[in-house]
């Protein structure tokens, strides 16, 4: 669906021209009878919020009216284009309600309306489509020795991305903020769409408020309201921090990948994204998933954490690389098979209690992970194997976004919370409003 444009597409009117409504009921008008069980099923899944989030609402005219908003846009970002009769037939709404609804979609720069195909019987339907001019989401990442930055449409496609070596371990946290924001802003003059909000990977734990408590590997970065910070950099954009395995765990599943698993992000940290039934499970304090800090080797090397024999001083990808000798990932690989073996079995044995204590039955690898191959792979599933009881065998998958999963599941997020509340944007508040381009 990604693309600069197509002949015949409808799109929001120019500034300051009025917009025809077509006649019918308001758009606050009765709320959707939904019939099918499935198409609620898939439009929650897609927006990834919780299922029921939207049918908690009160039954008002204005949530009445943002419930039916969402409602439109989730059928016109699904996988099969339809016409307004079409998501009138899906969600149950009159013709009428559905016109006006997309008037005001359209109007917002959220949907576009191509044009009717000809030379079939009756009257020829014209087809809705995200558009993919709309309102983009900003995705960053820092890391502990790098930075990165991306935009992503509303139909899914990457418009811009870019990546740069900057090591923080030793730094204060303005240099490396002051570094993604740079970058933040290249990629946005590259992308050349409104911006509705961003999202940063942080490699430690963020409180709900969203506040980077702690990452181990960098010391200097103890309670930094990273958000705060980004934000006061990028012109008052809206910018949310998370945690980038959590984020690259979120990106997986939106790429296809299992509901239920545990999703490792292997770099210099090791963490893991914990997906319950297609839902993060972040735990109560946000820590869920720090598989990294799990003890594999009690009497082990001491880790940046404070403990010892840590997963990450094993399957670390710096001290996996220290304990061989090898310069880089590829000549470990080509000539230290044993050592990736080792870390491998490592992986095997943290995961093992992960899947007795979560139920889950899938195990994704990313981060640098897949570049170890299946020297890695086959050492961490014969260690599940082993260790695991279970009457059907773990299933063990390289990632297929590999590094770039955290920062394409920071874009995407945003992406999602404007197909969730359409209404936000239209109403001026909230993720999407900003519709900035820094």
């Amino acid at each position: 669906m990604g693309g600069s444009g197509h002949r015949g597409v409808r799109r929001r009117p120019d500034a300051g021209c009025p917009r025809a409504v077509r006649a019918g009921p308001r758009p606050d008008g009765p709320a959707a009878r939904v019939t099918a069980h499935e198409s609620n099923e898939r439009h929650s899944r897609r927006l990834g919020t919780n299922e029921s989030a939207v049918r908690r609402r009160s039954a008002g005219q204005h949530t009445v009216r943002r419930h039916n908003l969402a409602l439109v846009l989730g059928e016109v970002a699904g996988p099969q284009p339809l016409s307004r009769a079409g998501v009138a037939a899906r969600t149950g709404l009159t013709r009428g309600t559905v016109s006006s609804l997309v008037e005001e979609l359209i109007g917002a720069g959220l949907v576009s309306e191509l044009a009717a195909a000809r030379g079939g019987p009756g009257r020829p339907a014209s087809p809705l489509q995200l558009d993919p001019r709309g309102p983009a989401g900003l995705g960053l990442e820092v890391g502990v020795d790098a930075v990165g930055a991306c935009v992503v449409d509303l139909t899914g496609t990457v418009r811009a991305q870019r990546t740069a070596r900057s090591d923080h371990r030793d730094d204060a946290p303005d240099a490396g903020l002051a570094t993604v924001a740079a970058l933040a802003r290249e990629v946005v003059a590259q992308a050349r769409l409104p911006i509705a909000g961003a999202t940063v990977a942080l490699p430690g734990v963020v409180t709900a408020d969203g506040v980077l408590e702690r990452a181990p590997n960098l010391p200097r970065w103890v309670d930094v309201a990273v958000g705060e910070a980004l934000r006061s950099r990028l012109g008052g954009l809206p910018v949310r921090p998370g945690n980038e395995a959590d984020l690259a765990a979120l990106a997986e599943r939106w790429a296809g990948g299992p509901p239920d698993a545990v999703v490792v992000s292997g770099g210099i940290g090791v963490g893991a994204g914990v997906l319950l039934d297609g839902t993060l499970f972040a735990g109560a304090g946000g820590r869920a998933g720090e598989i990294g800090h799990v003890v594999v080797e009690p009497d082990g090397r001491a880790c940046h954490c404070g403990g010892r024999g840590c997963l990450e001083t094993v399957a670390g990808l710096e001290a996996l690389l220290d304990r061989a000798n090898a310069p880089d990932l590829d000549a470990l690989v080509a000539t230290h098979p044993d050592a990736v073996r080792a870390a491998g079995r490592a992986l095997g044995i943290a995961l093992a209690g992960a899947v007795h204590l979560l139920d889950v039955p899938a195990v994704v690898l990313g981060g640098a992970y897949p570049r170890c191959g299946p020297l890695l792979l086959d050492a961490v599933r014969a260690e599940l194997d082993a260790r695991v009881f279970s009457r059907s065998r773990v299933d063990v998958r390289f990632s297929t976004l590999g590094p770039d999963a955290a920062l394409r599941g920071a874009a995407t997020t945003v992406v999602q919370e404007v197909l969730a509340d359409p209404g936000a944007v239209l109403a001026g508040n909230g993720v999407g409003a900003a519709g900035t381009s820094l």
